[in-house]
């Protein structure tokens, strides 16, 4: 297992993680099982969205004797009230709930008290001026929570929480249809489809700039919804026409800027050893680019996703992080410091470009490479 900085929490997560939602579909035995399991492939994060009592109890269970082996991310809003569900802000069932969380974990700590799921604006605003976020920094002064995260699947209220300062993770929904789409304050809607629009041949500029301003701001982020509920498994039911493997998508996720850590829900030891072989998958089996490339019904066009399809280059160039870092750098009024001095760390830049453009015979998405090293070059002056 390869582990990762999760921003600036300073935290090494595991590539691959556990989403701990599907655990309550099981006999509890069978899903402690499946917690250890993962543990002893390398996996050491989990997220807790769930309120019900036996999501957290197996969670819990799985941990007892290894809790210093996890990170948790536990959800601060996520409240069950009457055998149902309830994400609120409502202080007297916040705080049951998350001292609910603490004890049926069996621990004293959170390692990402998350405010859980915020969207709109309106929501945002609440959250940020009352009760809720005073309770959240009370938890992190006394070091119930040690760090705050924050859950979204909108890339605007993603920016807000970057901006903040006091964010420093977020777990965000990733995936090649996802990214098409332009911000929604209505999950649904997101989560409904609706790819027939043949104008969405790109990611949308609004999450690009999110992933960007994460990078940037060493925000780190998690990745739900990676799969996209399993529908991008199967032709049938992907937005694409066409089926992606686990190992795909894993890869998908893991090159946006910031990700850290894609937690996917398993049902099966299985399940988990599929993702677990990304680690020692080839390039060729985690190659999404082809795949969307040639999918029937939407592809990107011109734009560098950072597959690595570019490789080799003569000249010994990492094209995709030059490409990756260009990106970066373009999307402020002046070039971050930090951008700039991940690019000067390079072995070799873009001014060392030949120019021979073999690179774009190789690229699926039709990027103009050789101009694209011509203008890093005199971003980064070299």
């Amino acid at each position: 297992m390869n582990y990762r900085t999760l921003g600036k929490t300073g935290l090494r997560v595991s590539e691959i993680g556990f989403g701990g939602e599907w655990l309550e579909r099981h006999e509890e035995a069978e899903s402690v099982e499946l917690l250890k399991y993962a543990h002893e492939k390398g996996i050491n994060i989990v997220d807790c969205w769930m309120p019900d009592p036996k999501s957290r109890d197996i969670i819990g269970q799985a941990m007892e004797g290894c809790r210093e082996d996890w990170y948790v991310q536990g959800h601060i809003g996520s409240t069950y009230q009457n055998g149902q569900y309830v994400r609120t802000r409502d202080m007297k069932h916040v705080r049951p709930a998350f001292e609910d969380l603490l004890n049926r974990l069996r621990t004293d700590y959170i390692d990402l008290g998350m405010l859980h799921y915020i969207d709109t604006r309106e929501e945002w605003d609440t959250v940020m001026n009352g009760p809720f976020l005073e309770y959240v920094h009370e938890l992190l002064e006394s070091g119930t929570i040690r760090h705050i995260g924050l859950s979204t699947h909108n890339p605007v209220i993603g920016q807000l929480a970057v901006e903040t300062g006091f964010i420093e993770m977020i777990l965000f929904s990733i995936n090649p249809a996802f990214d098409m789409r332009p911000p929604t304050e209505n999950v649904e809607v997101l989560l409904a489809g609706g790819y027939e629009d043949e104008s969405l041949s790109g990611i949308d500029p609004e999450r690009l700039r999110f992933y960007q301003v994460c990078e940037e701001a060493g925000v780190g982020l998690t990745v739900m919804k990676g799969y996209y509920g399993g529908n991008l498994l199967d032709a049938d039911r992907s937005p694409f026409g066409v089926a992606f493997t686990p190992a795909q998508l894993i890869h998908y996720s893991l090159t946006r800027p910031g990700v850290a850590s894609i937690l996917v829900g398993y049902d099966t030891k299985q399940q988990i050893d599929e993702a677990v072989a990304y680690e020692t998958a080839t390039d060729a089996e985690k190659d999404y680019a082809s795949v969307i490339a040639g999918a029937p019904l939407h592809s990107y066009s011109g734009m560098c996703t950072y597959c690595g399809h570019c490789k080799p280059c003569p000249a010994g160039i990492d094209i995709a992080m030059v490409n990756k870092f260009y990106d970066l750098a373009t999307a402020q009024p002046t070039v971050p410091q930090s951008v700039r001095e991940h690019y000067l760390a390079l072995e070799h830049k873009a001014s060392e470009c030949i120019g021979c453009k073999g690179c774009e015979g190789r690229c699926p998405f039709g990027v103009e490479v050789a101009e694209r090293m011509k203008q890093a070059a005199e971003v980064f002056g070299c």
